[in-house]
């Protein structure tokens, strides 16, 4: 009886985990509605985002939390930066007004980093691939306590100038930011087509 129960209870989990996975959306920054989140919420996302995969254990994420006067800081840097560098002829008001605007339509915004190691032990593109899974393990903390998130990697993400502003090492690289807080609209739909196309099994021995 005890057997079957945890058994049950086993079942009941991994159907947790699997819807999880498949209802976490991304809700864009535009579509958030300024509503905070506790700290302590942030602190979990972070805490689960610490226990990615990681070879060699080098544990590359590092991560800037932008919220209240900092969120106007961080909107201001990347609005100002669009329009020093784009030529007039390619300036879009409308661009600008939304990099300084979105900004602050999130609880928080958490700028992902990624630390490179001095030694440079193993391929960077490993530790960028570390990184990655911990942005979806905030992804899916996020989901799980109802709150919207976006990752997104647009706009100054791949500048020298956010490197600068952001306090990061020549090597090191900034990956993008994931937009965290509350929508009355939230995304709810996606679409994937179905595994078997992408998949190639290999179990021939010729």
């Amino acid at each position: 009886m005890t057997n079957d129960k945890q058994q049950m209870t086993n079942d009941q989990y991994f159907d947790k985990i699997n819807y999880l996975m498949r209802s976490r959306r991304s809700t864009k920054p535009r579509l958030l509605n300024g509503k905070k989140i506790e700290d302590e919420i942030i602190w979990q996302i972070l805490e689960n985002a610490n226990w990615a995969p990681t070879h060699c254990l080098t544990q590359p994420w590092r991560f800037k939390v932008f919220t209240q006067a900092g969120l106007t800081k961080l909107a201001n840097f990347q609005a100002d930066l669009y329009k020093k560098q784009t030529p007039e002829a390619k300036f879009s008001a409308d661009k600008y007004e939304r990099m300084k605007s979105n900004v602050l339509k999130a609880s928080h915004v958490i700028v992902i980093c990624m630390k490179r190691q001095e030694n440079e032990i193993l391929p960077e593109i490993e530790e960028i691939e570390a990184v990655a899974c911990s942005v979806q393990n905030m992804a899916l903390t996020a989901a799980a306590y109802g709150l919207c998130s976006f990752w997104g990697s647009g706009g100054v993400t791949y500048t020298d100038e956010l490197k600068e502003f952001l306090g990061l090492g020549e090597k090191d690289r900034c990956l993008g930011y994931l937009y965290l807080g509350y929508s009355d609209t939230p995304a709810q739909i996606s679409k994937r087509s179905p595994i078997s196309e992408k998949v190639e099994w290999m179990d021939k021995a010729e």
